[in-house]
């Protein structure tokens, strides 16, 4: 039964780094919009 462990966990991780990248990409442009070379 482990393999439902990774059915569930490898879409879950997939998911987790789109939704962090798409943080990422929204903090650069708020700090861009602000004036910030931060």
């Amino acid at each position: 039964m482990w393999y439902f462990a990774w059915m569930l966990g490898l879409p879950l991780a997939a998911l987790f780094a789109v939704v962090n990248a798409m943080w990422v990409e929204m903090q650069m442009d708020r700090s861009l919009e602000e004036g910030g070379e931060d």
